[in-house]
């Protein structure tokens, strides 16, 4: 039997957490567009991120997956949202289950317990990757100017997610709801996309939300 070691990454105490984009101090630019912008963004910052790799033609993993998180394993370039909770398919055999922040430990623990006995990876992956929140009605305008990945409706519905170039970079887009839009992120590329975003977003007006 295989002892794996789970333990708390997140800084507790006196030590502080800081999002990706901690400098650019987002909070100070909250209310400061003008009224009737088209793109607002939100930085969904310190959320839990884990990867789980198994077989998903195994009924047990499936299974084992939607009882430890309430949500079925989606298939090729599928995602399931249930409000901070999502699931997204990554390859054949890879899937990122992200959950609010500071949930990520137990989440975990719950994956362990309810696959214990199958060959399964997890992996904490949250410090590695954060999320930036797109919507409004111009939001699809930017992605096109930053994608040649097709981002019309019959393309990329609601629930499909996608690796793809973007801004000369690499990110997963994620349409996670009619006019809302969400990009995976490497946190070493956040002050690259921010200065992007605002650029690309400048004709639309660009308000930000805490």
């Amino acid at each position: 039997m295989t002892t794996v070691n789970v333990y708390e990454q997140r800084p507790t105490g006196s030590a502080k957490a800081e999002s990706p984009l901690h400098h650019a101090d987002l909070a100070s630019l909250v209310g400061k567009a003008a009224p009737g912008a088209g793109v607002i963004l939100r930085e969904k910052k310190l959320l839990g991120h884990l990867t789980l790799r198994g077989d998903g033609k195994d009924p047990a993993f499936a299974g084992a997956v939607h009882k430890a998180t309430g949500l079925e394993l989606p298939g090729a370039l599928g995602l399931l949202v249930n409000g901070e909770t999502s699931l997204q398919w990554l390859g054949p055999d890879e899937w990122l289950l992200i959950v609010p922040s500071g949930e990520e430990l137990a989440a975990e623990q719950r994956l362990r317990e309810a696959l214990a006995g199958l060959h399964v990876a997890i992996v904490n992956v949250s410090g590695g990757q954060s999320i930036l929140e797109l919507r409004g009605p111009n939001v699809r305008q930017v992605l096109m100017k930053s994608t040649s990945y097709d981002v019309h409706p019959s393309n990329f519905p609601v629930g499909k997610a996608v690796g793809t170039v973007f801004a000369k970079s690499q990110l997963v887009i994620r349409h996670t709801a009619e006019d809302t839009w969400e990009l995976l992120i490497r946190r070493s590329f956040s002050d690259y996309w921010w200065l992007w975003l605002q650029d690309a977003s400048a004709e639309y007006g660009l308000s930000i939300e805490a």
